[in-house]
C-alpha cells in the first residue's frame, strides 16, 4: 500500500491520523510520567515521594531519559531486521504498559520494596520505547511516494499529534498527583498506553494495509531480487554524513531544550511565583505550555514555510533558526534569575518561564517535525528505523548532558547555566549558517536542488 492506493483525508492517506493518534497516546503516557517524575522523586516520602536531594533526580532524570532515546537504535535495527515496525510497536507498547503500571502500584502492596518497583518499571520503560519510538515516525514516511511533496505537511501534523498527547498529559497527570497522589499521575500514564494499543491493534490492518509488517530489509533483498545486501552508492553515503553532522547540532538543541523536565521543572516548582489571584498554579501545568504552543504555531508555520515558496529555507538553515530561538529562550531564563537577584527566597515572575517556553517552542518546530522527515529523505530503506534509530540516540545523548547540567545548579547558580546555554545555543546556530552550503550539496536533491547527471546515475534510496 501506497500514497496512491489509499483513501485521503484533508489531503493526505487515512493511515497518517492512525498513527497520529497511536502517537498522541503514547507521548501522553510519556509526558504524563515526565511532568511528575522529578517532582516524585524530590517530594519528602510523608507525601508519598521518594525523598531524594535535587541533585540525585536530576541525575536519575538525565539517566532515564538518555537511555529513552538511546535504545530506539536496537530497536529500529530489529525491526528492520527481524520483527517489522507493526509488530515491534505492539510489543514496545505493551513493555511500556506494564511499566507504566507498575510505577503506579500503591505503597501499600510493594513496601517494603517500592524503590525496587520503581527501578523495574523504569526498565520497562526504556525498552519499551526503544522498539516503539523509531518505527511509529518510519512508518509516517512510508505513506508517501519519494519525491511526495506532502511529506513535511505529513510529519507537521503528526507533530501536532504528539503535542495533544503532552498537553493533555501536563495538565491530567498534574491535576490527578496534586488532587490524588503521585501514584495516581502513573496510572493515568499507564492508561494513555493502553489506549495507544488499542487504537493500533484495532485499526491498523484497516488504514496502513500491509505497510511496517515485512522486516525493510527483507522487502528490500525481495524487490530488487539480490541475494545479499549491496554497498552503500556515493550518494547514500553523502546524505548519511548529512544526518550525522545534522545529529550533533540535535543534541546541543536537546540538551538546552529538555532542561523543561529537570531544572526548569524544579525552577517552576521552587524559584517561580505562581500565583494568580488566590489561585496557585501547579508546576506540572507548565510542562503543557509547549505542547499549547506548538497546536498554536505549528499549522501558521507550516503556511508561512508554504508562503515562502522557493525562498524556504533548507534544513539546515532552519536548523540554525531553531538555536537562535532556544538562545532567546534562556535568554528569559537569565532575567528570571536577573529579577531574583542572587537571593533564592525571592520568587521570578512566572511570565519568564512563559516567555522561554514559547521561544523554545518556535525552535522546536524548526528542528524537530523537519528532523523526522529529513531522516524519510535521506536513509536508505533498508536503513531507516535504524537511522530513525540514531537519530533518537542524538537525544539520548542530549538528555542524559541536560541532566549533568541541571544537576549542577546548586554550584554554579541557575544565572551561569541559563546563560551558558544561551551563548553555546547561539554559537552553535553560526556555525550551522556556515556550513549549510555544504550539507545541502550532500543531500543530492533530497530538498528539490536539482542532483547533477553523474550521481543521477547512481541509484538512490527508495523512501516508500
Amino acid at each position: 500500500m501506497n500514497a496512491n492506493t489509499q483513501a485521503t483525508w484533508l489531503g493526505h492517506p487515512r493511515g497518517l491520523f492512525l498513527l497520529c493518534g497511536t502517537e498522541l497516546w503514547e507521548r501522553f503516557s510519556f509526558y504524563a510520567m515526565r511532568a511528575i517524575l522529578v517532582l516524585y522523586l524530590t517530594d519528602k516520602t510523608i507525601n508519598g515521594g521518594l525523598g531524594w536531594t535535587t541533585q540525585d533526580a536530576l541525575n536519575l532524570y538525565g539517566i532515564y531519559t538518555g537511555l529513552v532515546y538511546l535504545t530506539p537504535v536496537l530497536g529500529g535495527w530489529l525491526a528492520d531486521n527481524f520483527l517489522g515496525q507493526r509488530r515491534s510497536i505492539i510489543i514496545g507498547g505493551a513493555l511500556m504498559a506494564i511499566g507504566q503500571f507498575t510505577l503506579a502500584l500503591p505503597n501499600s502492596i510493594i513496601d517494603p520494596y517500592e524503590l525496587h518497583a520503581f527501578y523495574v518499571g523504569l526498565a520497562f520503560l526504556i525498552v519499551g520505547n526503544g522498539l516503539f519510538k523509531p518505527n511509529i515516525s518510519t512508518m509516517v514516511g512510508h505513506l508517501y511516494n519519494e519525491g511526495d511533496n506532502r511529506r513535511d505537511g505529513a510529519f507537521t501534523i503528526f507533530y501536532m499529534g504528539i503535542n495533544l498527547g503532552s498537553l493533555l498529559a501536563g495538565i491530567i497527570a498534574g491535576t490527578a498527583s496534586t488532587e490524588f497522589g503521585w501514584k495516581a499521575g502513573f496510572l493515568c500514564a499507564g492508561i494513555g498506553m493502553l489506549m495507544s494499543l488499542l487504537i493500533q491493534m484495532i485499526f491498523a490492518n484497516k488504514y496502513l494495509g500491509s505497510i511496517g509488517i515485512e522486516p525493510a530489509a527483507k522487502k528490500q533483498l525481495r524487490e530488487s531480487g539480490a541475494q545479499q545486501k549491496q554497498p552503500l552508492t556515493k550518494v547514500e553515503r553523502d546524505r548519511l554524513k548529512v544526518i550525522v553532522v545534522m545529529s550533533m547540532f540535535v543534541i546541543i538543541f536537546w540538551a538546552g531544550f529538555e532542561q523543561a523536565g529537570g531544572l526548569m521543572n524544579i525552577y517552576s516548582q521552587e524559584y517561580t511565583n505562581r500565583m494568580i489571584g488566590a489561585f496557585e498554579v501547579p508546576a506540572a501545568w507548565f510542562q503543557s505550555l509547549n505542547p499549547f504552543f506548538i497546536i498554536l504555531l505549528a499549522p501558521m508555520l507550516a503556511v508561512f514555510w508554504r508562503r515562502l515558496g522557493a525562498n524556504e529555507p533548507s534544513s539546515p538553515i532552519k536548523f540554525a533558526m531553531a538555536m537562535g530561538f532556544l538562545a532567546m529562550g534562556f535568554v528569559c531564563m537569565v532575567g528570571a534569575a536577573m529579577q531574583q537577584g542572587g537571593d533564592m527566597s525571592v520568587k521570578a515572575s512566572m511570565w519568564w518561564l512563559v516567555g522561554a517556553y514559547f521561544f523554545h517552542t518556535l525552535g522546536e518546530l524548526c528542528l524537530s517535525p523537519i528532523g523526522l522527515s529529513l531522516i524519510t529523505k535521506l536513509a536508505p530503506l533498508r536503513l531507516m528505523s535504524v537511522m530513525m534509530g540514531t537519530w533518537f540516540c542524538a537525544n539520548a545523548v542530549a538528555n542524559y548532558v541536560a541532566g549533568l547540567i541541571g544537576s549542577h545548579v546548586g554550584d554554579a547558580g541557575p544565572l551561569a547555566i541559563f546563560g551558558g546555554i544561551a551563548a553555546t545555543a547561539g554559537v552553535a546556530g553560526i556555525l550551522l549558517v556556515l556550513c549549510s552550503s555544504k550539507l545541502v550539496d550532500w543531500m543530492h536533491g533530497a530538498e528539490g536542488t536539482k542532483a547533477s547527471a553523474e550521481e543521477q546515475k547512481e541509484p538512490t534510496p527508495a523512501t516508500a
